[in-house]
């Protein structure tokens, strides 16, 4: 087997960067405005942390208003920190108002990232079970044709590979796809 490269992706090697500076200007921010040691490091990931939830709901394409909402907060506290740290503002006299934003933050992201996380989507509401855990099993859901086939060529090349027939778990983990389709989907291979 031979030794494969590691080449650095720039368009990742820009996005650490750019992520790092961000997270320093947050962090100077926050201890600017009264939030000293481990809370002014809190910040940077709060805000980081609420940008990723924002947008894991927007490519989701469930719940996408707030996706973009808490998106939009999340991107405004970044810039704002960023801004401010650009020699626009007095770091060692920073105004009352501002003061209250960073310290409102905390609370606010909270609710963000909660309502993000546990308000359910269109998708948790079509997977969420309907009946109690005794009800009978439901009849296996229909596969597409080409599901089929595309799950064929995934079994033939594990075959080949392995020299043993796929099982469910591995299928399922290959083709992305909920369990119960998964089973069925074995069904018919």
């Amino acid at each position: 087997m031979r030794a494969q490269l590691i080449r650095p992706d720039p368009v990742l090697v820009q996005a650490v960067i750019a992520a790092a500076l961000s997270f320093a200007h947050i962090h100077d921010l926050a201890a600017a405005a009264g939030q000293d040691g481990w809370k002014a490091w809190a910040y940077p990931v709060s805000v980081d942390l609420l940008l990723v939830a924002a947008w894991r709901r927007l490519r989701s394409g469930n719940g996408v208003a707030a996706g973009w909402c808490w998106f939009l907060i999340a991107l405004t506290a970044s810039l704002g920190a960023n801004i401010a740290t650009a020699g626009l503002l007095d770091l060692g006299d920073v105004p009352d108002w501002l003061r209250v934003l960073v310290a409102g933050w905390p609370a606010l992201a909270f609710l963000g990232g909660t309502l993000l996380a546990h308000t359910p989507t269109e998708e948790h509401q079509r997977l969420a079970p309907t009946e109690p855990e005794t009800a009978p099993a439901a009849p296996p859901p229909a596969v597409p044709a080409a599901l089929v086939q595309h799950a064929r060529k995934i079994a033939a090349e594990h075959q080949q590979r392995t020299g043993q027939p796929i099982d469910t778990p591995t299928l399922r983990a290959r083709l992305g796809v909920p369990a119960p389709l998964a089973e069925a989907i074995t069904h018919h291979l």
